[in-house]
């Protein structure tokens, strides 16, 4: 299985098999993608949340590539609303799709659509495929429980914000890779905005300091897993 980072908090997951999962994809209104929307291809798109910066160029792209949403109840709706395929889950919650399994959880934040409706609670998402797991955290602030996401899996690759502001900042984030016990922590939701600037390599210095592994991921690079 393949990992790309586009920059901000979005993903791409491409399986061994060909599929292709797209997180969070806030593309073309991202000054530090390295890509527009129109150049993605993706047979599923994963939502955290429904702030704009992570539904981002999502309906662009689930039209052009006939794609299928996975997210929340509430934000399944409305993706449905607007005429477009979704598989709806809720926190606490999985189910088996063909390219593996997929689990939300809890993340302190919240979660309104660009046209100011209610999209249900925000998440975190696991994702099982390929014998590897991976941890989207979403947009969140540090929460005690995340150490029970630990205990209860085991995390190949955790993906967390450490920008800031609307997140995690470098420490807290720090704090979230000793509850987790990730394989490799990847930092994420930085550096985007003015408001969101931080140093990724002082976040891995610091969970390197802790014992844990962690990798900076240049934004458009890919990785196997």
């Amino acid at each position: 299985m393949k990992l790309k980072y586009f920059s901000h908090s979005a993903f791409q997951l491409t399986t061994s098999f060909g599929k292709k999962i797209l997180i969070d994809p806030f593309l073309s209104g991202n000054p530090t993608s390295p890509v527009k929307a129109n150049e993605v291809e993706t047979d599923y798109i994963i939502l955290t949340h429904a702030h704009g910066d992570h539904i981002g160029d999502s309906f662009d792209i689930a039209k052009r590539c006939n794609s299928t949403f996975i997210c929340v109840n509430e934000l399944a709706n409305y993706c449905i609303s607007k005429g477009f395929k979704a598989h709806n889950m809720h926190i606490g919650g999985g189910h088996n799709f063909e390219f593996g399994k997929v689990k939300f959880t809890i993340a302190h934040h919240g979660s309104s659509t660009p046209d100011n409706q209610y999209a249900g609670e925000p998440a975190g998402v696991l994702i099982s495929a390929d014998d590897k797991t991976i941890y989207h955290t979403g947009d969140t602030g540090l929460f005690y429980d995340m150490k029970l996401i630990g205990e209860l899996n085991s995390i190949d690759y955790m993906l967390l914000p450490i920008g800031d502001n609307f997140t995690m900042g470098i420490v807290d984030a720090v704090k979230a890779v000793e509850f987790v016990s990730p394989k490799i922590a990847i930092p994420m939701h930085y550096n985007t905005f003015p408001v969101i600037e931080a140093d990724p390599n002082k976040f891995k210095t610091l969970v390197d300091k802790k014992g844990f592994k962690a990798r900076v991921l240049n934004f458009g690079e890919e990785i196997e897993l």
